[in-house]
């Protein structure tokens, strides 16, 4: 189950967008609180009490006691907005909670015993298809997290969300059975040998031209033969 985390606020009666500035000029972050059939309230809270919540990854699963102005509201996190450039917080949503409430919440999905897997040991690859899971779940009870136990596991095989054991009270949020991870066999790299070219191959213009001396000039001698070289074959005799 999710710890509960307190962060304190205070109510603000404008809302808009100009006294949403207004807020953020004095260095806190606007909010709202909605749900549970009752009337949206206007708060703002500090900006330190915020973000470190928020840099966890789990501040929209994560279940927080609202002190406002004295009052408790228990809620969770639904939206969190950032300045696109400064990359600080600027709103923050959150979802009152009644008694008995079931919310869907985005869960996070952790793999366990890679190096029991006798196709990740032999070099095979494991293939996250979903890092997180939307569940159905009370909301004064939320899973930590999802793991999948992946002993045993060979090539070809993957895990559905259907094969993983829920707590108690917790379904799935999807009609469709998720597919967590598969694995799959590793793509070997084809050496390719590039053969020496062919003199046939070469390229006209890359061929070596044949000795000057080996070529008889016009009106010229022929240049003597190699030494051991073959006699070359009498000039047949011309007719009368």
């Amino acid at each position: 189950m999710s710890k509960i985390i307190n962060i304190k606020a205070a109510a603000r009666g404008k809302a808009g967008k100009g006294a949403a500035r207004a807020v953020r000029r004095t260095g806190l972050v606007p909010g709202v609180v909605y749900g549970d059939k009752q009337e949206p309230q206007i708060i703002s809270l500090t900006y330190n009490a915020v973000e470190p919540h928020v840099q966890t990854g789990r501040f929209l699963s994560t279940l927080v006691d609202l002190e406002v102005d004295g009052n408790t509201v228990r809620a969770i996190p639904r939206d969190v907005q950032f300045d696109p450039v400064k990359d600080r917080i600027t709103h923050v949503d959150f979802l009152r909670l009644g008694k008995d409430a079931r919310i869907a919440v985005d869960i996070q999905v952790h793999f366990k015993n890679q190096e029991a897997s006798p196709a990740l040991k032999s070099g095979a690859v494991l293939n996250v298809v979903s890092h997180t899971v939307s569940l159905y779940c009370p909301a004064d009870f939320i899973p930590d997290e999802i793991i999948v136990d992946l002993t045993g596991m060979q090539i070809n095989q993957s895990v559905h969300l259907s094969q993983i054991k829920l707590p108690d009270r917790v379904t799935s949020a999807s009609r469709e059975d998720v597919t967590l991870c598969a694995i799959t066999a590793q793509a070997k790299e084809e050496e390719v040998v590039a053969d020496a070219p062919a003199a046939a191959d070469v390229p006209a213009s890359n061929q070596k031209a044949p000795d000057a001396a080996a070529a008889p000039a016009a009106g010229g001698k022929a240049a003597p033969a190699a030494k051991g070289a073959a006699p070359a074959a009498a000039a047949a005799p011309k007719k009368k």
